[in-house]
């Protein structure tokens, strides 16, 4: 019997102390700006009445006040408030220092999860700070749009595990991105710069009830019907294929396309290497090298994401639609998504508006 009570003690003790272990614990005391530090900028950041508050000035570039630590997988939450709708803030994720950018004054890059009243009203998207811009804007999914409280407290969840960051905004969801860039790095808390706009000096943005969780991280599923980005190159998520995608190109080999009018895939005029299909340079003619390939499917109702990237004077294009019936001896006929260089090719000067591109 006394075994047994001593076991049933033990037992207690670990289930406290493992329930203990997955809580989220504060990333700030509530009263000072102990495990911070302001990496760049100008703006002001303290600690009062149990909010981290961070004010604009002028004439300063982004204003960012850092985590200490650098975190890999976790989960973050915090209530945001700014003043007036034309104000803007976001909260860098596994983020980084140049310190040598921005001419010596040091540059912040990283992802940033988006905090903006404005008309736009894009909270909750992502963007890379300092590097490629807008990752995941509120376009991919418009209906969360209307989730972001102007002049009152916001709740956002993150959730960094792996090479998927998601994001909640008053406990709806809103940006899904799949991304293999970095793997760790700070969090951190921006106050927008505002150039020399009197209207804006002065103005706040208030951060409370920080807390991160690092251990024991359950990744919350996100409904079926949210857009991802996957920014992982010639892949399918398990959630893309949940929700009806399929790969076209396997980042390898010319399986499941073929030349128009042909029955296989061209001999000359195309390539498939590191990871992409790439048309070779031609003579400036019309299909007078390979040729157009098209898919061995056929498509009706369909939503099509590719990624693409061209060379000076380049002119190309993805076709839909095409019908191959006509036996034309040119280019396959049918809708075009216009790729060209607009600033070197004379063609995106044609059109109705003149502006083919």
């Amino acid at each position: 019997m006394l075994k047994l009570k001593i076991y049933t003690l033990i037992s207690c003790s670990l289930l406290s102390y493992s329930a203990l272990a997955q809580k989220p614990r504060p990333l700030f005391d509530g009263k000072s700006l102990k495990g911070w530090k302001q990496v760049v900028g100008k703006a002001k950041y303290v600690a009062k009445d149990g909010m981290i508050i961070g004010t604009s000035v002028k004439d300063s570039p982004n204003s960012y006040l850092v985590t200490d630590k650098e975190y890999g997988d976790f989960v973050l939450e915090f209530d945001v408030k700014l003043e007036g709708a034309s104000n803007n803030s976001g909260v860098q994720t596994r983020s980084h220092i140049d310190p040598e950018g921005d001419e010596g004054k040091g540059k912040v890059y990283g992802r940033q999860i988006e905090i903006d009243p404005s008309e736009r009203a894009w909270s909750g998207g992502i963007y890379d700070e300092a590097r490629r811009l807008w990752l995941y804007p509120l376009s991919l999914h418009p209906e969360a749009k209307s989730l972001f409280k102007r002049e009152a407290f916001n709740h956002y969840r993150i959730e960094c595990i792996g090479n998927e960051t998601k994001t909640w905004l008053n406990g709806k969801p809103v940006a899904y991105l799949k991304d293999t860039v970095d793997q760790a790095g700070f969090i951190g808390l921006q106050v927008h710069g505002i150039g020399n706009k009197a209207e804006l000096d002065g103005k706040k943005v208030y951060f409370k009830n920080i807390t991160v969780q690092t251990e024991n991280l359950k990744p919350q599923a996100f409904p079926n019907g949210i857009y991802q980005v996957n920014y992982t190159p010639n892949s399918l998520s398990d959630y893309e294929r949940k929700n009806g995608y399929e790969l076209l190109f396997d980042g390898k080999s010319s399986n499941g396309w073929k030349g128009a009018y042909k029955n296989a895939f061209p001999e000359k005029g195309w390539q498939v290497a590191n990871g992409t299909i790439t048309v070779q340079p031609s003579d400036g003619g019309e299909s007078t090298n390979g040729g157009d390939i098209v898919t061995e499917k056929q498509f009706a109702a369909f939503d099509l994401n590719f990624d693409f990237k061209l060379t000076e004077g380049a002119n190309s294009g993805v076709k839909y639609f095409v019908t191959l019936s006509e036996g034309n001896k040119g280019s396959a006929l049918g809708l075009e998504f216009q790729v060209l260089d607009d600033e070197k090719h004379p063609d995106a000067k044609l059109g109705k508006n003149g502006n083919r591109t």
